[in-house]
C-alpha cells in the first residue's frame, strides 16, 4: 500500500516539478528591473521633493529680508543712501544683497526740494538663487 502513495501522477515529468520550486533567470532580472526602475523614481522625486522646499523657503525668506533692508534705507535717509553690498549676518547665512539708488527724473516734480529715486535691491542665496526688487520712494529735503 505505501508503493501506492509515492507514485507519481500520470504525464507529470521531473523537469516539470523542479520548476514549481525556483525563479528562472528572466523572472530574476525582470523583477530586479522593475525594482530598479521604481527605486530610481522614489530617488528623483526625493530629490525635487528636497529642491522644492530650498526654494520655497528662498522666495519666503527673500522678500522679508528684502524689505528690512529697506526699512534700514529709509531709517538712515535716502539723502544719505548709497550703492552697496553686504550679506544678512548670522541671523541669515548664505543670503547677501546688493543695493543700486540712483535718481528718478519725473517731469511732474517741479519743487527742486522734491526728490524721486529708484532703488533696485537683490537678495541672493549662496549666489545660485536671487530675488530683485525695484521700487521708487519720494522724499523731501
Amino acid at each position: 500500500m505505501g508503493h501506492l502513495l509515492n507514485k507519481r501522477p500520470a504525464g507529470r515529468s521531473t523537469a516539470c516539478s523542479r520548476h514549481g520550486r525556483g525563479f528562472t533567470l528572466i523572472e530574476v532580472l525582470v523583477a530586479l528591473s522593475i525594482i530598479t526602475i521604481a527605486l530610481t523614481s522614489i530617488y528623483r522625486l526625493q530629490g525635487d521633493t528636497i529642491r522644492m522646499s530650498a526654494d520655497a523657503r528662498f522666495y519666503t525668506v527673500a522678500p522679508m529680508l528684502a524689505q528690512q533692508k529697506l526699512a534700514q534705507i529709509e531709517r538712515e535717509g535716502f539723502r544719505f543712501a548709497a550703492d552697496g553690498t553686504g550679506d544678512f549676518d548670522q541671523e541669515h547665512p548664505g543670503y547677501g544683497w546688493a543695493v543700486r539708488i540712483e535718481d528718478a527724473q519725473s517731469e511732474l516734480i517741479k519743487n527742486p526740494k522734491h526728490h524721486l529715486i529708484r532703488i533696485d535691491l537683490v537678495v541672493t542665496r549662496d549666489e545660485e538663487k536671487s530675488y530683485a526688487l525695484r521700487t521708487y520712494r519720494f522724499y523731501v529735503e
